[in-house]
């Protein structure tokens, strides 16, 4: 994959928590690339540092060694401020536990990464992007009006209404049951399918088979990649890996 097909790239990346003989490689030199348009999800055991990995790729937290760029943009180099725009233009980030502010309606919500970012959310561009969630009868609501399938589907809507280069998402359907998780991965499928890049940490085989391919890693490293494969392929290679440890 050349650099220009790749929507992130790591080169070489670690991050190390500690000091010492206390020291812990939760990401130990990873070097992998995203591709752009494409529906990534990575996968391993507890403690293989895939959480990390995203964070680190996100810019959400700082590499200890090594390169990361989203498309041209070396986020290693980038100041803190630098950061914190990329974040809020670029970058979608979608979390496990939703993270909406309970006293703001779902619309409001929506409408705050613009608002941190010095825009004035235009009413129609926050519907557009509550309808393209199937919220759009639901922009007064607040969050605990909603279930929690809805939440995650705000909380999409959110990360989206920037328009960013790459949606992340730490366990997005973690917190629902099946049917909702069901909702979530439709829509993820159908945001991947219209070109958007999108990279998916989880720990369940059905979600990471909706992905157009699957990064394992073990040990704070890359060990294996699947592509076009089915949720019993996903869990097999996944049990392989629990297996080794």
């Amino acid at each position: 994959m050349t650099r220009a097909d790749a929507a992130v790239t790591l080169s070489g990346v670690s991050r190390v928590y500690g000091r010492g003989g206390a020291a812990v490689r939760a990401v130990d030199d990873v070097t992998v690339a995203f591709p752009r348009g494409g529906w990534t999800a990575v996968m391993g055991p507890s403690g293989s540092g895939k959480s990390t990995l995203l964070h680190c790729a996100a810019g959400l937290e700082r590499v200890d060694s090594g390169q990361v760029l989203l498309g041209d943009t070396d986020l290693t180099r980038a100041r803190d401020g630098e950061l914190t725009a990329l974040r809020r233009t670029r970058i979608g980030f979608v979390f496990q536990s939703f993270n909406l502010i309970g006293s703001l309606t779902a619309a409001q919500n929506v409408a705050l990464p613009l608002r941190l970012a010095g825009r004035r959310p235009r009413g129609s561009e926050v519907r557009e992007t509550l309808a393209a969630v199937g919220l759009a009868d639901r922009a007064r609501h607040r969050p605990r009006e909603l279930s929690g399938g809805q939440q995650q589907r705000v909380a999409i809507a959110r990360a989206m209404v920037t328009r960013p280069d790459v949606l992340f998402a730490d366990e997005p359907t973690g917190a629902l049951d099946s049917s909702a998780a069901r909702v979530v991965l439709d829509l993820l499928r159908h945001m991947a399918d219209a070109g958007q890049s999108i990279v998916m940490v989880s720990h369940d085989p059905v979600a990471a088979a909706r992905a157009d391919s699957v990064v394992f890693l073990r040990d704070g490293r890359v060990v294996d990649h699947l592509a076009g494969a089915n949720a019993h392929e996903v869990a097999d290679r996944l049990a392989t890996w629990e297996a080794a440890r």
